[in-house]
């Protein structure tokens, strides 16, 4: 049985288990694409501001599923380097990879800044969230860029994860999953609709947001 709706439905869920704490001056990071639509219910429950940061995973070459590191913002970059090791992965095959996945963020975080100007994160409690973590590879990364931009406090969110991806994660200060599998398979099994983000949903939804925030200065 899938825990979850859809992206939506988890985010409102995940939202009443982040409700109780007590958050500082918080802001909600969608990891785009289908973070982003989590993200967006929470920031809503908690009257935070919605933004992104733009992540990408480096998968396997012959693999591309099994992620051997990730990219970030700002130049973060996580590699693994006892699954490169193990897949036999060269140096250069990885320096493909990161080449052709950097292209696309940096073409993403242009199109997203172009309807959202970054939030500040500096002295804040910064919520990533994604729709789930199968290893934790851009997750890592997105903490790590909140990190450089001066998040007080990270907090990691997702409706579901591997159990070996939370045991694993320790570059949060806090993690909130209330779907932990052992037996962990795609992503998608735990969603009854796991339709495709749309970067034109991503666009809605921060404009959205910022036009919000606009509304609520003073």
């Amino acid at each position: 049985m899938q825990p979850y709706r859809d992206r939506r439905d988890a985010g409102r869920r995940l939202a009443e288990s982040l409700a109780p704490l007590e958050l500082h001056d918080p802001v909600v990071i969608g990891l785009p694409r289908g973070g982003v639509p989590v993200a967006a219910e929470i920031a809503e429950r908690l009257n935070a501001p919605l933004d992104v940061i733009v992540v990408r995973k480096l998968g396997v070459p012959w693999q591309p599923e099994v992620a051997m590191g990730a990219i970030g913002e700002d130049g973060v970059r996580v590699i693994d380097e006892t699954l490169i090791a193990r897949a036999q992965v060269t140096s250069h095959q990885l320096d493909e990879v990161e080449r052709r996945e950097r292209a696309v963020m940096d073409a993403r975080v242009a199109t997203v800044r172009r309807v959202r100007p970054p939030v500040e994160l500096r002295g804040r409690t910064v919520v990533i969230v994604d729709d789930g973590i199968a290893t934790g590879a851009t997750s890592t990364a997105a903490c790590r860029v909140a990190r450089h931009r001066g998040a007080a406090s990270v907090v990691l969110a997702t409706p579901v994860a591997s159990s070996d991806a939370i045991a694993q994660f320790h570059d949060a200060d806090r993690i909130v999953c209330p779907w932990v599998s052992q037996s962990f398979g795609a992503v998608g099994a735990y969603y009854l609709d796991f339709s495709a983000t749309e970067d034109a949903e991503v666009l809605e939804l921060l404009t959205a947001a910022a036009r919000n925030a606009r509304k609520d200065e003073p």
